[in-house]
């Protein structure tokens, strides 16, 4: 099932979209999606909106961010093979994960411009597949893994290259400028993937129509299983959590020269399974 949170007529709600438009939940049972993961309804909510009418078509609302105000949104960086290969530096595959973090206000939603700062212009795309934590835990094994996640989404792991490395040991800055990527339509609930489908799923990044970036999870040197477990090593996974897992080869910089998003350019994310996440871009208005 996909649930989603959303604007209509300057009210923010939650709920489920269907073939037919969106069941309005946060109407019937109030809180938020955030909630209702926190204490595990997931599945009530599920049943409550089996066979239940749409309440106003998709094009009436203004997508959100599913989960508004995440405690984490961790990011692995370089976790594609052939993503490695492409800094051609040389570098081994690395044996951990390597990690940041992004603010919630630093992702826009569904349909929602993807902002140029004027500090630079080098704004970029990276294509992800998104873990939503639905069961907390510490020290989650490999093999108990699949059990934490809540549901899968898409983000458009927008990225100022330049700012990336305009410190020697981090690369926050580059990845916190505000609305530089997105993330969504919805959240696809847990049930409706087999492990089989999570270990070979198909990420796909169009730039106006071309693709750019195509690769499979079959290709990660850390696949969900591992990131889940690594992770929560040090974290105390919590539901609700965002957990970015990586971007194919492909990406803007990568080009020679480099290609970078500009105003006008429209950036596709699709996720077999999950859907497709689509941003224009503006330059941001100060």
């Amino acid at each position: 099932m996909r649930f989603l949170t959303f604007e209509r007529n300057g009210q923010v709600s939650w709920g489920v979209i269907t073939e037919e438009g969106i069941i309005d939940l946060g109407l019937r049972v109030g809180g938020d999606l955030h909630s209702i993961l926190k204490d595990d309804r997931v599945q009530e909510m599920q049943t409550l909106a089996d066979d239940m009418p749409a309440d106003f078509s998709g094009d009436d609302v203004r997508f959100l961010p599913p989960i508004t105000t995440p405690e984490k949104i961790a990011c692995v960086g370089v976790n594609y093979a052939n993503r490695n290969a492409e800094y051609k530096d040389g570098s081994e595959q690395p044996k951990f994960p390597s990690l940041f973090m992004r603010t919630p206000d630093s992702l826009t939603g569904h349909n929602q411009p993807l902002l140029r700062p004027p500090e630079t212009p080098q704004l970029d795309y990276e294509g992800e597949i998104v873990i939503i934590i639905g069961k907390g835990g510490r020290r989650i094994a490999e093999e108990d893994a699949y059990d934490h996640i809540g549901g899968l989404s898409i983000m458009n792991e927008g990225t100022l290259r330049d700012w990336v490395r305009h410190a020697k040991f981090n690369v926050t800055q580059g990845k916190n400028f505000v609305h530089s990527g997105a993330i969504g339509p919805w959240i696809v609930t847990a049930d409706e993937f087999s492990p089989q489908q999570l270990e070979n799923m198909r990420v796909t990044t169009r730039v106006n129509g071309e693709v750019r970036q195509d690769d499979t999870t079959a290709s990660m040197m850390f696949p969900f299983r591992y990131i889940i477990s690594y992770f929560s090593t040090f974290f105390h996974l919590k539901p609700g959590d965002v957990i970015a897992t990586g971007t194919p080869n492909g990406a803007g910089a990568r080009f020679d020269p480099p290609v970078w998003l500009i105003p006008g350019d429209v950036v596709e994310v699709e996720v077999e399974g999950v859907g497709l996440l689509s941003n224009g871009v503006m330059d941001e208005l100060v």
